[in-house]
């Protein structure tokens, strides 16, 4: 048996060739024109010796090109690795070395660290997308316009085994060295497929895509679910509420996915009135859990539900769904078909149903990756047992329902009492002043850990920290409620938009 991932585009290009695929600032690509596109890469890459199981660095934003770029290289059977714009020369270097890549491609944006980067990697084919000054570089790059020249003879379509890598996804590294998460061929058609079942999706969907690319959400659930339906994915660059709200209202957009801090953004704008958003016929949630009160005032608000998935890289990334004809809100909803989840304890024993019986969840399914690439150990770490760990705490409840409770490494440990930092953060979102708050643990002498809420306030709004303090002890366990609250002016967040509680622990 052979396939590639590629046969997504190569079908609705067949089906639909002059739908609009891509939507942009740059201009628009219909299917026709991104799969010839895609083609000539391929057979460019192809011509320059990249062959089957070869890793391509991948460094854009969204941009029309990332999408060119990364058919092109998974039709030359080719393994793309996808990088943060905002990765420094030393992790683009480990990146490529460890994936033993053969070339690279970068946008003018970042190419002054990507192409060092590269050169660091030893890696002698790099591409920049975009004008470059040459003066920046260390090594001369090539422009990415080499590689939508007309090659001569058909154009490259490699098949390959269904379990082999066609992304190669690093993690963040936060306990270590990044690891290369491998995803497969079959993996990452299934999660698409996943991800048009839930969201109901087809050639009529029109998707908001400000989720990088680069990231598992933006490249299976955006990108590849989007074109495996001839559906038209709007890009936006980088995340702007009023930019997002102007995409939503000029493309008639139907879907829009986002991290609960984009919601909240989007739900505080002083001009997101001015905006007809009624197209909007669903949107998802993912990458952190989402307060019930952000949900509950932007449904409202927007008149559009907000369906919460849950995953992580290493599974593709989707998971669980909840599904909006059998919905629970404030759930994670329910395994993806074919997906096994379930709640462990220390002992990787199966936990009772019941909200009282918190445990890890664990993933078993065609959702889950290859493997680490070069960590066996970290490999067989992560599955256990036979399941993928995922480092979440979570319940199910006797309707077959899983919510998450916190991360397995943010729960706090207070006097031998364990604190769910979400909980908390549920509790200080209901005080009418607190605008934004990220709850996490920092070291007592006495206690071993102690709670500590960090918050940001309403424009406009006034509070002081034993204000909110008395507002949570007076709404959770004694053992609960921060001792400390900090108000600040901006939480720290990646460039999905998550709170990096690592930064506020330090």
């Amino acid at each position: 048996m052979s396939f590639n991932l590629a046969v997504v585009l190569r079908e609705s290009a067949r089906s639909h060739p002059d739908k609009f695929a891509i939507v942009s600032d740059e201009g628009t690509l219909t299917y026709a024109e991104l799969d010839r596109a895609s083609d000539v890469v391929a057979g460019n890459l192809a011509a320059r010796g990249i062959a089957g199981g070869d890793a391509v660095g991948l460094q854009l934003p969204n941009v029309p090109e990332f999408a060119v770029a990364l058919y092109g290289i998974l039709k030359a059977g080719a393994v793309a690795v996808p990088m943060n714009v905002l990765n420094k020369a030393p992790e683009v270097a480990f990146f490529l070395t460890d994936a033993r890549a053969q070339a690279m491609i970068t946008a003018a944006e970042c190419a002054a660290e990507g192409l060092l980067g590269a050169e660091l990697a030893g890696v002698q084919n790099a591409y920049v997308v975009g004008p470059y000054d040459l003066g920046q570089a260390h090594t001369r790059p090539h422009d990415f316009a080499e590689l939508t020249l007309p090659v001569p003879g058909r154009a490259p379509f490699v098949q390959r085994d269904p379990g082999d890598a066609a992304i190669l996804l690093y993690t963040s590294g936060t306990t270590g060295k990044p690891k290369g998460v491998e995803l497969t061929h079959f993996q990452l058609y299934m999660n698409a497929n996943a991800h048009v079942d839930g969201f109901e999706m087809d050639s009529d969907t029109v998707v908001i895509a400000v989720m990088p690319l680069f990231h598992a959400l933006g490249l299976s659930g955006i990108l590849n679910a989007t074109v495996s339906t001839a559906g038209t994915v709007v890009l936006v660059r980088r995340f702007d509420p009023l930019k997002v709200l102007e995409a939503i209202e000029k493309n008639h957009a139907t879907l829009l996915h986002g991290v609960p801090t984009m919601y909240h953004a989007l739900l505080n704008h002083s001009q997101a009135a001015d905006f007809d958003t009624t197209s909007l016929r669903v949107c998802g949630s993912a990458g952190a859990p989402i307060a019930a009160e952000l949900l509950d005032s932007f449904e409202k608000t927007f008149d559009v539900v907000i369906l919460e998935a849950y995953g992580l890289t290493e599974s593709g990334p989707v998971a669980t769904f909840n599904r909006r004809h059998n919905r629970k809100p404030y759930s994670i909803g329910t395994p993806v078909w074919g997906v096994e989840v379930e709640i462990w304890d220390e002992g990787q024993n199966q936990l009772p149903l019941g909200r009282h019986h918190i445990g890890e969840l664990v993933i078993r399914g065609h959702n889950t990756m290859g493997g680490y690439l070069n960590n066996t150990q970290a490999t067989e770490d992560a599955f256990a047992g036979g399941w993928l760990h995922t480092g979440d705490l979570g319940y199910q409840d006797e309707d077959g329902f899983f919510f998450i409770v916190d991360r397995k490494k943010e729960m706090i440990i207070r006097g031998g009492y364990n604190v769910y930092p979400r909980e908390v953060e549920d509790v200080l979102y209901g005080h009418p002043a607190v605008d934004e708050v990220a709850v996490v643990g920092i070291p007592d002498e006495r206690l071993g850990e102690e709670v500590k809420a960090f918050v940001t306030l309403k424009p406009g709004a006034e509070a002081t920290a034993e204000e909110i303090v008395a507002f949570a002890k007076a709404r959770v366990a004694a053992y609960k409620y921060p001792r400390q609250v900090e108000i600040i002016r901006a939480l720290p967040k990646s460039p999905t938009g998550k709170i990096l509680k690592k930064e506020l622990a330090q």
